[in-house]
């Protein structure tokens, strides 16, 4: 080819030009076009690699979760990403030299926006909660970090502003802590349960152990008040037969020995160990109330009826004067034992009338309400007394736990109404009602709906 274009050359070659002087001009053409195809094939290399950066640049933000926005120094968006696209529900032509603050929600936020722009060199590590708004128009609170663009000259020719959603994740954290919340108060009633049950294996052999030597106490003290009015006949016939007799001997006896102070207070000693043995052996029935295991059948009991009777029963059997506001369902069905739940109804109404009604100038007021929540029965009982103080929350529903004067209760009321409930598979809690005063909780197993 060479040969051919010097030949070419040479034949046509103007006059005073020799063929050395061609063949020159004709390897510098040479060199001239290998070094353009070179230059060619660099250039076509660079603009590969500078595709694949774009296209590495371009996939990663789009993969970014965070959104991301590059703006001018006059707040001008310049760039997005697909996640913020997705967060307001418009395509990136749309938002492309739109100002930034259109992208607030009402506006909210648009001062720490600008004061953010106004820094040229924003805080290290400074994030700013922004409301924006979603495709649905709704507020989305959004964490945004900002970053200035420098030119060569170190001037600032824009922002880049990156911004986590923290809606899905500040829910996630409330799920988080209300499923943490759950999982101690289930624990504490497993602990408090296993307890319970410590308690009531203890508590029945106290209480087996205790019965036989205080029925015997109560049958002797008895009968030993069935003799002692025997012998307060037969002493004060002595007593006559000796004033009778003039015998000086025998009442000077009688006097030293305080024969007649005896007498006299002889009736209120035995009055006195008889009911304190009463209340002993009425705490050994509650102990072992406390421990019973529940072997009788269950049938559907109606709770509103049950609670009426027992709001009817405290209020009459024991002559109490308090209002009761009772917000029931109608068919509130449940399998129990309707004795043993009546007895828990009772026990709690008591307590509630008690707390109220030791605030002097308080009219005891006891709200009851009854409704269903899916498989369970729920019945609150909130009082208007001054509430659980913190240190009895935790002991409450032990046994021989009583706040109540000495000699006013026995302290089991409760922690055999806990076993009753817990027995019918349900749970007893208490906790202090915000507005004020106490509230136990009643969650009982409903009665399944039959077509």
């Amino acid at each position: 080819m060479a040969r051919f274009e010097i030949h070419s050359i040479h034949a046509t070659s103007p006059e005073g030009v020799d063929d050395d002087t061609w063949l020159d001009v004709i390897h510098k053409m040479d060199d001239v076009y290998s070094q353009l195809l070179h230059d060619e094939v660099a250039l076509e290399q660079k603009n590969a690699q500078l595709e694949a950066s774009q296209q590495l640049i371009y996939s990663l933000l789009s993969s970014m979760s965070d959104v991301l926005v590059a703006a001018d120094a006059q707040g001008m968006i310049e760039q997005t990403n697909q996640a913020l696209c997705d967060l307001v529900g418009r395509t990136e032509e749309t938002l492309l030299g739109t100002p930034m603050h259109t992208l607030l929600h009402e506006g909210t936020g648009a001062n720490l926006l600008q004061d953010m722009m106004r820094r040229n060199a924003p805080r290290q590590g400074e994030t700013v909660e922004l409301i924006l708004h979603d495709a649905a128009g709704q507020p989305v609170p959004v964490d945004i970090t900002a970053t200035p663009r420098f030119d060569g000259r170190r001037r600032c020719i824009g922002y880049v502003f990156v911004g986590r959603p923290m809606a899905e994740i500040k829910r996630a954290y409330r799920q988080l802590h209300e499923a943490h919340e759950e999982l101690k108060r289930t624990q504490q009633q497993l602990l408090h349960s296993e307890k319970m049950s410590s308690l009531g294996r203890l508590v029945a052999g106290v209480a087996h152990e205790l019965n036989n030597p205080i029925s015997f106490v109560l049958g002797n003290v008895h009968a030993l008040n069935r003799y002692t009015v025997r012998l307060r006949q037969y002493l004060d016939a002595v007593h006559v037969e000796a004033a009778l007799g003039d015998h000086p001997a025998l009442a000077a006896l009688a006097q030293k020995l305080r024969i007649e102070h005896i007498l006299q207070d002889l009736p209120s000693l035995m009055d006195g160990t008889i009911e304190g043995a009463q209340r002993t052996a009425s705490i050994v029935d509650g102990l072992k109330r406390f421990s019973a295991l529940d072997g009788e059948e269950r049938e559907p009991v109606d709770v509103v009826p049950l609670i009426e009777r027992a709001i009817h029963w405290v209020r009459t059997g024991m002559k109490l004067d308090f209002d009761v506001e009772l917000q029931a369902c109608p068919g509130c069905m449940m399998p129990g034992n309707a004795g043993q739940l009546l007895q828990v109804l009772m026990n709690l109404i008591q307590n509630a009338y008690d707390a109220a009604s030791a605030q002097p100038g308080v009219s005891p007021v006891l709200k009851i309400c009854a409704k269903r929540e899916g498989n369970f029965l729920v019945i609150t009982l909130h009082d208007n007394g001054p509430g659980i103080a913190p240190e009895a929350m935790s002991s409450i529903f032990e046994p021989f736990f009583t706040t109540k004067p000495v000699g006013k209760g026995t302290g089991l009321g409760l922690s055999i109404s806990y076993g009753i409930v817990e027995r019918h598979g349900g749970t007893l809690t208490a906790h202090n009602h915000p507005r004020g005063g106490a509230e136990f909780v009643l969650r009982l197993p409903a009665a399944q709906h039959t077509d």
